[in-house]
C-alpha cells in the first residue's frame, strides 16, 4: 500500500532540478504547495514528504519554510552517501541530522543512504552495519539504496555523465545485488536490519528486474519500500499498463512514491528537471496516482 507521497527527488541537486530555471526554489516550493495541498484533500491519511534533500542542507529547509512548501507536507527527507559522494564522513550521521533538527520540527525521513562497491564490495559492508548502527535508533524510516546495481549499459539519471569521473561510475555499483543478480558482501547481513531498514529501488519504464526485484526483497524481509512513479513516463504510450503492473506487484510493501520529472513538452524547458510551465499539472498527476493506486 502507498503510505507516503514524496514530492519531487533531491530538488536541491542539480542533477533533478533545473537551477538555471528555479534559481530560488520559488518554483519548486510552489509546486509543493499545490501538490501538497490537494493531495490532503484527496486522502487525508497519507504522509506528505518534501523530495529528499542531497546534499543535507539546513538553509534549503529554511527555504523552503519561509516560502510556505513546509507547510504542504508532514516530513522532510535527507539523503546521504558519505562513502562516495558528501563531503563529511559516515560518523557524522547524528551531527548531520542535528543540523537539520534545529530548523524543523518536522519529522525526518532518510530516505537514499547508501555506499558503493566501486572500490571494494568490504567497504559497502562495513558501511551498511554503521549506516545502520547510527541512523535506526534516530529516525523513523531510512531507506537503502539500492538493491540491484544498475545495468552498466542504462545511463545513470545525470545530467553530468562522465565528466564526473569515478563519481559517474559509483552509480552503477550502489547495489546489495551484482548485475549478474549475484549478491555482494552486504547482501547476507541486510536481513538482520529488516523490518526496520527499507530499501529505494528505482524502476525503469519497463523494468526487466521487477518480479526478480520482489522475489529479492521479500527474501530480505524488507516491508518499507521506496521507489518512483516518473511523471515523464507517464506520457508514453500504454503507461497506465506498465504503472498498473509494477504497483501490483508492490502493493504487498509500505510503499513511499516519489513523484518526479517533468515531461518534456510540460516544463518550461525541454528536460525532465525542468519546473513545469504549469504547477497545477504536477499537482493533478500526484492525485492521480493516489487515487488510482492508494487505497
Amino acid at each position: 500500500m502507498i503510505e507516503a507521497a514524496m514530492l519531487w527527488n533531491e530538488p536541491n541537486n542539480l542533477s533533478h532540478w533545473d537551477f538555471e530555471t528555479d534559481r530560488d526554489w520559488r518554483q519548486y516550493a510552489e509546486m509543493v504547495k499545490l501538490a501538497g495541498t490537494a493531495l490532503r484533500a484527496e486522502n487525508p491519511n497519507l504522509t506528505r514528504v518534501l523530495g529528499g534533500i542531497s546534499p543535507i542542507d539546513p538553509a534549503f529547509i529554511e527555504r523552503m519554510q519561509r516560502l510556505g512548501a513546509l507547510d504542504a507536507v508532514d516530513v522532510v527527507a535527507i539523503h546521504g552517501f558519505p562513502l562516495d559522494w558528501n563531503h563529511w564522513t559516515i560518523h557524522e550521521w547524528p551531527e548531520k541530522l542535528a543540523e537539520i533538527r534545529a530548523v524543523t520540527s518536522k519529522p525526518i525521513w532518510a530516505s537514499e543512504v547508501g555506499v558503493s562497491t566501486f572500490g571494494a564490495e568490504e567497504v559497502q559492508e562495513f558501511g551498511l552495519k554503521r549506516t545502520a548502527e547510527l541512523l535506526l535508533p534516530q529516525v523513523d524510516h531510512v531507506y537503502w539504496y539500492s538493491l540491484f546495481d544498475l545495468p552498466r549499459a542504462w545511463p545513470a539519471t545525470t545530467r553530468h555523465r562522465e565528466s564526473e569521473g569515478s563519481s559517474y561510475y559509483r552509480h552503477f555499483y550502489m547495489g546489495l545485488f551484482r548485475e549478474d543478480g549475484q549478491p555482494k558482501l552486504a547482501a547476507k547481513h541486510f536481513a538482520d536490519f529488516t523490518p526496520d531498514l527499507g530499501i529505494c529501488q528505482w524502476f525503469h519504464f519497463e523494468d526487466h528486474r521487477l518480479e526478480s526485484a520482489v522475489t529479492c526483497l521479500r527474501e530480505l524481509g524488507v516491508r518499507k519500500l521506496r521507489t518512483g512513479l516518473s511523471w515523464a513516463d507517464y506520457e508514453r504510450p500504454d503507461a497506465d499498463h506498465w504503472f498498473d503492473r509494477q504497483m501490483r506487484l508492490l502493493e504487498p510493501f509500505d510503499l513511499t512514491v516519489t513523484f518526479c520529472f517533468t515531461p518534456e513538452h510540460r516544463g518550461i524547458r525541454p528536460h525532465h528537471t525542468s519546473p513545469p510551465q504549469n504547477a497545477n499539472e504536477y499537482a493533478d498527476f500526484c492525485v492521480r496516482m493516489i487515487r488510482r493506486y492508494g487505497s
